[in-house]
């Protein structure tokens, strides 16, 4: 009987980047770079390890799932990061988007409800010697208010309209980075604060830019910010 091969993850990282990111309008060499040196192997489950770079979403346990690798190098790309910026992420999940976020940060706080996938976050990261991050467990539906303001906020699960209370939170030139739910797809979005005063209802004092059609799980309800 044959024995089974291990996959190359290196070679399947290069592939990722080449035919899933670039090609597909991936174009911050950070961001490239980080996805093409970040295992994302080692934040999925061990059953899923062989399929870690296709191009989807994977189950990680407790009904979540890692997003695609497009979706995370979009989110990480649309937050437009310098190196030197704090940035506040809602739903950590396996934490490799911290990971990637990270990587163009001077400092990145993560928020995950459920504790488990907390904790084995918190442990793959300091595996891999990721010091800029702090993981929280909590409902980060309202944000961080006390820690405000943020440069960039990531948002990983849907929502009717760009929160206030994160809109709140961001400092001016910050961008909120969030899928909105629509009636036929969730449309991953960015919303950058152009002014001390904003207005969601109106725009003022922000800058809309839509990204592209996505799916996030969990969903956050169309009935209010932080309901599931």
């Amino acid at each position: 009987m044959a024995l089974r091969r291990e996959p190359d993850f290196a070679a399947e990282r290069e592939r990722m980047v080449e035919r899933q990111l670039r090609r597909r309008g991936i174009a911050d060499e950070r961001v490239l770079t980080a996805m093409a040196e970040i295992p994302r192997e080692l934040f999925v489950p061990e059953s899923q390890r062989r399929r870690a770079y296709n191009d989807s979403a994977l189950p990680i346990g407790h009904g979540q799932t890692i997003s695609q690798p497009w979706i995370v190098a979009a989110i990480a790309q649309a937050l437009a990061l310098k190196r030197d910026e704090r940035v506040l992420e809602i739903g950590t999940g396996s934490g490799y988007s911290a990971a990637v976020i990270a990587r163009s940060a001077r400092e990145l706080v993560t928020i995950e409800r459920l504790e488990p996938l907390g904790a084995q976050a918190r442990e793959v990261l300091a595996e891999l010697g990721i010091a800029n991050v702090s993981v929280r467990i909590g409902d980060g539906s309202q944000g961080l208010p006390d820690e405000a303001p943020f440069d960039g906020i990531a948002v990983h699960a849907t929502a009717p309209m760009p929160p206030p209370s994160l809109l709140a939170q961001l400092a001016v030139s910050g961008r909120l980075v969030i899928p909105i739910a629509g009636d036929g797809a969730d449309i991953l979005s960015v919303y950058e604060r152009t002014a001390e005063r904003f207005d969601p209802a109106t725009g003022e004092g922000l800058e809309a830019t839509s990204l592209g059609a996505c799916r996030f799980v969990p969903l956050i309800g169309r009935e209010g910010f932080g309901e599931r």
